[in-house]
């Protein structure tokens, strides 16, 4: 199985903007869609922004954060990015990345059966 492990979180200034990384190991992520997830304290775990498998031709992005931050995919570095920009301080958060052992649908966390133990970014008003 594949084990997943984010870097790159950090302290910015609002509208700044900070690049998450999420780097696999065991396991070659390209057969993986892969997903961020974000949990503020207090509130509920969040869908982010999602990349298809392979080529990545398909992302998928929550309301919240479309146009704002590109997910995307470097197979060869067996790495998942987040580019956040524009960032709020409603971006608050831990970011997770997730990987479904068998894909289903983007949105529910319980879909996904492998986890990261998240990066804390804090955007300061």
């Amino acid at each position: 199985q594949v084990q997943l492990a984010e870097s790159g979180g950090g302290l910015v200034p609002a509208g700044g903007s900070l690049r998450v990384s999420c780097v696999a190991s065991g396991r070659s992520i390209s057969v993986y869609a892969v997903s961020w997830f974000r949990q503020a304290p207090g509130k509920e775990r969040e869908f982010v922004a999602g990349v298809s498998s392979y080529g990545g031709d398909n992302t998928v992005y929550s309301d919240s954060v479309k146009g704002r931050f590109t997910i995307s995919r470097d197979n060869a570095k067996n790495t998942v990015y987040l580019q956040m920009d524009s960032l709020k301080p409603e971006d608050t958060a831990v970011y997770r990345c997730a990987a479904p052992a068998t894909f289903t649908t983007w949105y529910n966390s319980w879909d996904y059966d492998y986890w990261g133990r998240g990066t804390q970014v804090t955007v300061s008003s």
